[in-house]
């Protein structure tokens, strides 16, 4: 387990400098008018990838060596790089002086990170919420935000510049993405298990219930640009981020234990919601910025949305395991369910503590979801500040 986690740190080092780059790639190739039809193209590259992947590890873990699952992504990555040696030519720019890595910002940041999703994680499972363990967790937590503060104060080059809270447009956006990924947490983590134990679906339909998003999110999002032309970028993600409020309202009234087209409708609409969401905000955000601040007003988002997603992972799971073992008396969690879906239909019990424990995390994705809209309607401005281009 060490040595995965050590190589899982080495992939995201890896995997968040490319996610960065290419967004920002796309928006400095690409001028206003184009950028929408290019970052839905992404997103449904990403949204595709975000079903596919999990449901491919599953086969390789189940019909071949779990080493698979990494293995598969050298061939992947042979062609992905190939493509970019092939395609990408970079102009010539001039010599300056070579930039300066934010080694102490990165470090307190990584630090905090950990420190915080322990105690998150751990908090309710490993020890009480209120135990020393978990007071002293978050009190270090707290302070290592602090240190943060700090660090990138007196960095030469940060890793998280202030200016990029300072500025109501990028900071808003960050906000509500950050919201965005901690919300998308419920669907994708929770929703197969709700599938497979209270539905009664095998992991092939589970996956399928989850995967119809795929279909309306990129499609949402390529049309979201007829929207955000008449109203803009804000009243557009209001739009699709207040959809997705009352969508994530409406699971836990779904009937027991319900019918396979139920959630399957529910997320065919939240993807169409979500889609509508968050591309005005990724190209109106980067259409604020000049060329030498879109890289890192653009990292800063997708930094906002994946700590959003770690932090729902750690924050919905530990609702989950309560309220498992608030119905099962103390004697379930998210491992025992597992265990009894592996041995066959769980019992009536567990279903149905699954389905509260899954409701519950559903009205607290619902939340970050009004969350969301809040801070859009009130932080963010209502005519994004666009930079003129000179090919728009």
């Amino acid at each position: 387990m060490g040595a995965l986690i050590a190589f899982r740190v080495v992939q995201g080092l890896g995997g968040g400098a490319l996610q960065g780059t290419v967004q920002t790639l796309a928006a400095d190739l690409y001028p206003l008018k184009e950028r929408p039809k290019i970052q839905a193209r992404l997103s449904t590259v990403w949204a595709v990838s975000a079903v596919a992947g999990p449901g491919l590890g599953g086969l390789l873990a189940a019909y071949a060596d779990w080493r698979w699952i990494f293995l598969v992504n050298l061939p992947i990555g042979a062609v992905a790089l190939w493509l970019i040696v092939r395609h990408l030519h970079e102009p010539r720019r001039e010599s300056r002086e070579r930039a300066r890595v934010d080694w102490a910002g990165a470090l307190a940041v990584f630090a905090t990170g950990g420190v915080l999703l322990t105690a998150l994680v751990q908090g309710g499972v490993a020890w009480p919420w209120l135990s020393a363990p978990s007071l002293a967790l978050f009190a270090g937590g707290l302070a290592l935000a602090g240190l943060v503060v700090v660090v990138e104060r007196r960095a030469a080059e940060p890793i998280i510049p202030g200016w990029v809270w300072r500025r109501r447009t990028i900071a808003a956006v960050n906000l509500t993405l950050g919201a965005l990924g901690l919300l998308m947490v419920a669907p994708t983590v929770f929703l197969p298990t709700y599938a497979q134990a209270v539905l009664d679906l095998d992991p092939v339909t589970a996956g399928f219930v989850l995967s119809v998003w795929t279909l309306s999110w990129p499609l949402s999002a390529a049309l979201s640009q007829h929207v955000y032309r008449r109203i803009g970028f804000r009243d557009t993600a209001l739009l699709g981020i207040g959809a997705a409020t009352l969508i994530l309202l409406a699971f836990p009234f779904l009937p027991y234990p319900g019918e396979v087209w139920q959630p399957t409708l529910l997320m065919l609409l939240l993807g169409a919601a979500l889609g509508l969401f968050q591309l005005p905000l990724l190209v109106g955000v980067q259409s604020t910025v000049g060329w030498s601040e879109r890289g890192t007003t653009t990292a800063s988002v997708l930094f906002c949305r994946q700590s959003g997603q770690t932090i729902g992972a750690a924050l919905f799971g530990a609702v989950a395991n309560g309220v498992l073992a608030a119905r099962l008396g103390g004697a379930g969690d998210l491992d025992s369910v597992a265990r009894d879906l592996d041995a066959g239909a769980p019992a009536e019990a567990t279903r149905h503590a699954v389905a509260d424990a899954v409701h519950a995390v559903y009205l607290g994705a619902a939340g970050a979801a009004a969350l969301a809209f809040l801070v859009l309607l009130c932080v963010a401005p209502r005519r994004f500040p666009v930079l003129s281009e000179p090919d728009d």
